[in-house]
């Protein structure tokens, strides 16, 4: 997890192909901003706490020959420690344009230590948030930034096509364009990059917006363009009030943008002597990426005999395929368990791929002297997806190490997501006994979170519903794993504060697998056809309802989240399952929703899990009770106002 921003001076921004309505006002430097860089730096370091730093790539006009509108010439001119300044290098004398990226680094892979932003012998600029599970060959000793920098690097310089470049006006025809190279990557990311040679900026995320990036396009305000990873607390929010103005415009100066590639192609202004940049959005390229996007399934609607169960069939399967997992795995019939399998076998791939060849376990492994270890842990209710979750992660990760459970709570022990815990911690203990599980409980109290609370506001911004703050506050609390160590109802706690780097966390899978309460009232009313429309939109919003926001929260506290349910190929194993084995929703709840998800929990012996109800973490942690008794008086007050969805502060526009 690393921190990655640009703040754009000086450039016009044409925003004509991606916001017609949109009006650019003039670039001026000189001028007092919302955000400075300080601001920006203090933010993106909590999320890389390993490095820092910054590079310049200055744009001049030669102006040789009286040509004021040759080709701008670029240059890196100074790196985060060099004295405040332009070194013009030869490049020009008349600066027009300034790229400013700054890095902040949580390395979590390779065995050498990793400084970004990245340069090359080119000139070319990269910071990168990400990591590479497949698409880009990465050796067990390699780091995903610096991989992709030469991967980069190797790239046609045409922005004028979508894929392997065939355009008639560049001579690189057979090499790879940007846009098919980030194609071609699985895994979450984010990334800025500057091209040198096409005078062109690259950035966006990846297509389900795993990893969160900010953007500000200019306005009147604030004229430059600047992309984040989060938005800081500038020095005037920090006593804001919610009926301010001022704050207001602040609290409502970043966007999410949409997930995608897009481009910045830099020339010369001739009307009025600037520089202006042009905004493209460039399609995917990836064909199996691309269906993936549409999230269509292969078959919705069931026939009478598709929903009468065939017993036979669920049982006449190659008991060989059964050898990877436990030998005393439970199995239903509800569904063929070839179908469990598939998604059971998929699951287990994605938690190995989001928990292997790190360079923490090579730090870990290196230390002899420490003998305990929990490098990874996971956000932990003790209901179905955490409780997959931990068990996969115990098959896939060496026994020697311990894996911390992370639990929050609003109200003691008396939260139902520390009973469920709890339960799930002896769950666990009964499969998988060899293991060190720690969980970790960690209690809040929202009364007395104050600057906690102004801090989370910061972190969920674009976001501001009630709903996304209580959420922001209990996945933040809970990130930082500083609780106490459970080792039994009648046994004195000790402190202990989780030092895993990696944070496996179940979002995806109530999207994938029909685990909302709306998703049975769309069922009831609109039969299957409904229910798969309404799982389509949220999977194709999820990158600005949830993952963008839980990454900020997050990785605030030197944490990399890792969503093994948003895994390219369990996405595409859930679409080409049939949607009655996925969900049946005329069942009561806990045993139709999530249904396939029931059945792989049995498949891993979790049989106490697999029939638990769904329960978001604001309820499960009840911070959403003491919320609205502190915001609205009552819970019935709340209900009410649909306090969940009451915009904070501004407008809900």
């Amino acid at each position: 997890m690393c921190g990655i921003s640009l703040i754009l001076s000086g450039i016009k921004i044409d925003l004509s192909f991606l916001l017609p309505n949109h009006t650019t006002p003039s670039p001026e430097f000189p001028q007092p901003f919302l955000f400075s860089e300080e601001e920006i730096t203090a933010a993106l370091r909590r999320r890389g706490p390993d490095s820092l730093g910054a590079k310049t790539v200055n744009l001049y006009f030669n102006n040789n020959n009286n040509n004021l509108f040759d080709e701008p010439q670029s240059c890196v001119v100074k790196s985060f420690s060099d004295e405040e300044g332009a070194v013009e290098n030869g490049c020009g004398n008349r600066l027009y344009g300034e790229l400013r990226f700054i890095g902040a680094t949580l390395q979590l892979r390779g065995v050498n230590p990793v400084i970004q932003p990245l340069t090359d012998s080119y000139h070319n600029v990269l910071v990168y948030n990400g990591e590479i599970f497949g698409g880009v060959h990465l050796s067990s000793d390699s780091n995903d930034t610096e991989i992709l920098m030469q991967s980069l690097a190797n790239c046609c310089s045409c922005t004028s096509h979508e894929g392997r470049c065939r355009s008639s006006t560049c001579s690189e025809g057979s090499r790879e364009s940007v846009p098919e190279l980030l194609s071609r990557i699985r895994g979450p990311w984010a990334l800025i990059y500057w091209q040198d040679s096409s005078k062109t900026l690259w950035f966006g995320r990846d297509a389900f917006g795993r990893r969160s990036l900010l953007v500000h396009w200019p306005t009147h305000n604030d004229s430059r363009l600047l992309l984040s990873s989060v938005s800081p607390l500038s020095s005037n929010q920090q006593h804001y009030d919610i009926d301010d103005e001022k704050a207001k415009v602040e609290l409502n100066f970043w966007e999410e943008l949409a997930c995608g590639v897009y481009s910045i192609s830099v020339s010369p202004l001739e009307t009025d002597g600037h520089l202006i940049g042009k905004v493209k959005k460039h399609g995917w390229t990836d064909t199996e990426l691309k269906e993936l996007t549409k999230w269509k399934r292969t078959t919705v609607e069931p026939k009478p005999e598709n929903l009468s169960l065939d017993f036979k069939k669920a049982l006449t399967i190659e008991q060989g395929m059964l050898s990877d997992f436990p030998s005393d795995f439970r199995i239903v019939q509800s569904t063929p368990l070839a179908t469990s399998h598939k998604v059971l076998k998929a699951l287990k791939e994605s938690v190995k791929r989001r928990t292997t060849l790190n360079r923490i376990y090579q730090v870990l492994l290196g230390n002899h002297k420490r003998e305990k270890s929990a490098p990874i842990a996971v956000l932990f209710s003790g209901g179905l997806d955490s409780m997959i979750i931990a068990a996969l992660l115990h098959q896939c990760v060496d026994s020697e190490y311990e894996i911390d459970l992370l639990n929050i709570s609003f109200d003691g022990e008396s939260a139902p997501d520390r009973i469920t815990a709890r339960a799930g911690l002896n769950e666990l203990r009964k499969i998988a006994s060899s293991r060190r599980w720690n969980l970790i409980e960690i209690d809040a109290y929202l009364t007395k979170l104050t600057s906690e609370t102004q801090h989370v506001m910061s972190l969920i911004n674009p976001a501001k519903t009630y709903m996304d703050l209580n959420i922001g506050i209990a996945l933040w609390l809970a990130a930082r794993g500083d609780g106490w160590l459970y080792e039994g109802t009648h046994c004195e706690r000790v402190t202990y504060k989780s030092e895993s780097r990696i944070l496996l966390v179940g979002s995806g899978a109530d999207e994938q697998c029909a685990g909302y309460g709306r998703h049975k009232t769309k069922f009831r009313n609109k039969s299957w056809l409904g229910l798969d429309e309404e799982m389509k939109l949220d999977m194709q919003r999820i990158w600005k309802r949830n993952l963008g926001r839980d990454d900020r929260i997050i990785a605030d506290n030197g944490k990399e989240a890792r969503f093994p349910f948003l895994d390219e190929d369990v996405i595409k194993t859930l679409l080409d399952i049939p949607l009655w084995e996925i969900a049946d929703l005329d069942q009561p709840s806990g045993v139709g929703d999530k249904k396939i998800l029931r059945e792989v929990a049995r498949l891993l012996g979790l049989n106490e899990a697999a029939i638990l109800p769904k329960r978001a973490i604001q309820f499960g942690s009840r911070i959403a009770r003491e919320s609205n008794r502190k915001n609205f008086g009552s819970n019935r007050a709340a209900n009410q106002a649909s306090a969940g969805s009451v915009v904070i502060y501004g407008s809900s526009d």
